[in-house]
């Protein structure tokens, strides 16, 4: 396999294609990132346990009969979530087939992914196009797409016996794994559009700055990811207070500082408004860093994290306003983005 991804040739050679391969990278990385904006939505309609069977396959067709459409519902019907939530409120067939939407557009997107990531591959392959270096990390990429799959119904299997909701673990782990992708997809393209550019295949490294500011976004990520599994987003609506106290009443200690650091809404609500400032004050310094080399990833950074500040504030002062909550999953995938461009682009000078 190895030999075949990875046959050495010539920068001259016409075969080799490393921006056709970049861009198709980067188009790959979009559709993850529209996976991760309807992954929000599935998440805020309360949609993600609606399918209760994972067919990787014959599950791209949705039910499409009456019949289809009552046995799908009556599994549903087993799960926690209706028998304590969704069925006392007097859910029927119509609003099932609502959410049953959202996480059908989700994994159907996850399934064209897998095709459009899969067979350009192959096809790359064939024609010995991909530059040497690079067919092992096309290979990772598909293996971490395919782990990503499997561990969204691990996700979902956490809320259909016992809970109501999902695991907020497996819910990070699912939703960071997506960022992680998407961020390894646009590293590995801005490298190759670096060798079509330039000729010298001297892919980027992260640097100690990188990975230092990379910890602090990673921090904010899992604390957001946690405080959406825990719905606890719906705390407080006031802002810069919480329920009109700096430090929110109502925090449970009485389980441990580990149990309230991962389990209690009120204090993990408190540490993703404030450590934002923290990851702020890092992506600053970091942006002013990457400037003097690219101005343009500079100001992406500051633009991502500026509107996301502003977007978490809004959505929290207007009750988890959906829309705006959707917004805010969405630019927080760009502030993803944008400082994997000025981590590459860090690290291309420090290669």
């Amino acid at each position: 396999m190895e030999s075949t991804l990875e046959t050495p040739r010539t920068l001259a050679d016409p075969t080799r294609r490393p921006l056709a391969i970049a861009n198709w990278l980067l188009a790959v990385a979009g559709m993850v990132f529209l996976m991760v904006v309807v992954g929000g939505i599935t998440r805020l309609t309360e949609s993600g346990l609606s399918i209760t069977e994972w067919k990787p396959i014959t599950g791209a067709i949705p039910p499409l009969t009456h019949d289809q459409w009552q046995h799908a519902f009556d599994l549903y019907k087993a799960t926690p979530e209706y028998r304590e939530i969704n069925g006392p409120a007097g859910m029927g067939l119509a609003q099932f087939k609502f959410i049953f939407f959202w996480e059908w557009v989700h994994r159907l997107i996850g399934r064209l992914i897998g095709l459009v990531f899969a067979l350009p591959l192959l096809w790359f392959a064939w024609k010995r196009a991909i530059p040497q270096g690079y067919g092992w990390k096309l290979v990772a990429l598909l293996i971490l797409g395919g782990s990503q799959g499997a561990l969204g119904w691990f996700m979902v299997q956490s809320g259909l016996v016992e809970r109501t909701d999902v695991s907020h673990f497996r819910l990070s782990a699912h939703l960071l794994l997506a960022l992680f992708i998407m961020a390894a997809l646009i590293w590995t393209a801005l490298d190759l559009r670096q060798l079509a550019k330039t000729g010298e295949n001297r892919p980027s490294r992260l640097t100690r700055a990188g990975m230092f500011t990379a910890v602090i976004l990673f921090i904010q990520l899992l604390l957001g990811a946690w405080v959406a599994g825990l719905n606890a987003g719906y705390v407080a609506s006031d802002w810069p207070m919480m329920q009109g106290h700096l430090y929110p009443e109502g925090v449970d200690w009485s389980q441990g500082v580990l149990h309230a650091f991962t389990y209690d809404p009120y204090l993990l609500h408190f540490l993703h408004r404030w450590w934002a400032w923290v990851v702020v004050a890092a992506l600053v310094i970091f942006a002013r860093r990457v400037k003097p080399v690219d101005r343009r990833a500079s100001k992406a950074i500051h633009n991502a994290f500026g509107t996301q500040i502003l977007l978490g504030i809004a959505t929290v002062m207007t009750g988890m306003n959906i829309v705006l909550a959707v917004l805010h999953q969405a630019v927080g995938a760009l502030v993803v983005a944008a400082y994997t461009w000025g981590a590459n682009v860090d690290g291309r000078e420090k290669s």
